[in-house]
């Protein structure tokens, strides 16, 4: 019985022999490749830190940049260089300043009309020229879906036309009878702009029928897409001796 039980004891302590063994040889291997992890795990992490910054794009995105208000401007009086043109070649913003206007205006002279805010400490309007913007101009139609239309219809025009033109008295001591062609674009608001004359008559005529198409009343604005455009409107005036 105790012979069995020795023999039973000796295998055990056997088997505890060998794990003990194989785990006081497994111990530094494992630990080696503890290390050898760690480092693997270190080492990839300073390399993603060191990686740079990712770009942010978004073409949506725009830089807005804060706008100076306009300065304060002196009043000033337009300077026309003196040019010898045709009357009907001469744009009514450009024609020269009489004597009196000159001297009777309170402002200096310069490159433009301007009414300032500020004529002790203002600055003149041609300093600030070069930060002027342009406006762009809206598109003008040559033809559209529907035309503008003078209050009352091309009757009233007509009439209009006829009640306020004058024969220019030198015109009619020449004997110069016929038609003077203009055109002018009606704005989307119906008012006329930009007169123009396509076929000369006489320059006193010219002047004469521009100076009424200026005066017409607004009319009702032409629609494109229904929406309020500006278009061209071709008109004939008639100077006919009685």
């Amino acid at each position: 019985m105790l012979r069995e039980q020795s023999n039973k004891r000796h295998n055990i302590a056997m088997i505890i022999v060998v794990i003990l063994a194989f785990l006081l040889f497994s111990i530094p291997k494992l630990i080696e490749m503890a290390k050898s992890k760690q480092k693997e795990v270190n080492t990839e992490v300073t390399t993603l830190s060191k990686l740079a910054k990712a770009e942010v794009k978004d073409e949506h995105i725009k830089k807005v940049e804060a706008v100076e208000p306009p300065p304060a401007l002196k009043s000033s009086v337009k300077f026309t260089a003196p040019v010898i043109k045709k009357d009907e070649e001469v744009k009514e913003q450009d024609e020269m300043k009489s004597q009196e206007e000159i001297q009777n205006a309170k402002g200096i002279i310069s490159i433009a009309d301007v009414k300032g805010n500020d004529d002790v400490n203002g600055k003149d309007i041609a300093d600030v020229k070069a930060n002027v913007t342009q406006v762009v101009e809206e598109k003008v139609y040559d033809v559209i879906e529907q035309m503008p239309v003078f209050p009352g219809g091309e009757g009233e025009l007509l009439a209009y036309i006829g009640k306020n033109l004058h024969y220019p008295v030198i015109a009619a001591e020449n004997g110069i009878s016929g038609k003077v062609t203009l055109r002018f674009v009606v704005g989307k608001t119906g008012k006329v702009e930009k007169v123009e004359v396509l076929r000369s008559l006489d320059p006193a005529c010219d002047k004469e029928a521009v100076r009424v198409v200026k005066s017409l009343p607004d009319f009702i604005p032409g629609k494109q897409n229904g929406v309020n455009v500006s278009v061209w409107y071709t008109l004939p005036i008639t100077f006919k001796l009685e």
